[in-house]
């Protein structure tokens, strides 16, 4: 975790800003959810936010989900995000500010795991498609690198409940060892 150069580097906040992206079921919801309870960070699911807060510019009919107003969604987290102490939980990750995080986390599930997951929450047709694409290409990891410092990028394995735990574990020792940057 980049308490030491990368990324945000904490500017004047006293605990780390983690995000958490990934294709959708590779397990973002529920590493951020045990990182919360481990780290006492503040879980910030962003999709529920966007409905919450109606951060939205609608619903797209063929990938049954809303179109999210990126800078509602920024305007929204700003002072959150200056205050430290989050985990952004989100599929997308290169239209929040660089500045805001200390580390990203992109989580990762091999192919056919993915799938099953998918299916079981219903997802067919395109959208099924496009994630399932979205996930052989490595689509968020290269987000991940082209938005942010690549030494503040981690890419996580995600198949199996033992992944998940070793994550948060990781993760949880990172957030324990973080420091943030002095201004000089």
């Amino acid at each position: 975790m980049a308490g030491d150069g990368g990324g945000g580097g904490g500017g004047g906040r006293t605990k780390p800003n983690i995000l958490v992206t990934g294709t959708p079921g590779t397990g973002k919801t529920t590493t951020c959810s045990l990182l919360a309870d481990a780290t006492h960070l503040r879980h910030i699911n962003v999709g529920d936010l966007v409905r919450e807060k109606g951060l939205h510019d609608g619903w797209d009919e063929e990938f049954d989900c809303h179109i999210i107003n990126e800078n509602l969604v920024c305007d929204e987290l700003e002072d959150m995000m200056e205050e430290g102490g989050n985990i952004v939980d989100y599929h997308g990750c290169d239209f929040f500010p660089e500045r805001w995080f200390d580390s990203v986390v992109v989580l990762q599930t091999d192919i056919s795991i993915l799938h099953d997951r998918l299916t079981s929450r219903g997802y067919m047709g395109p959208k099924l498609t496009n994630n399932i694409e979205c996930e052989i290409f490595q689509v968020l990891l290269e987000e991940a690198k082209t938005s942010y410092s690549e030494d503040i990028v981690m890419a996580l394995q995600s198949d199996s409940v033992e992944d998940i735990s070793r994550n948060v574990a990781t993760l949880t020792e990172c957030v324990n060892n973080w420091r943030p940057v002095r201004s000089s």
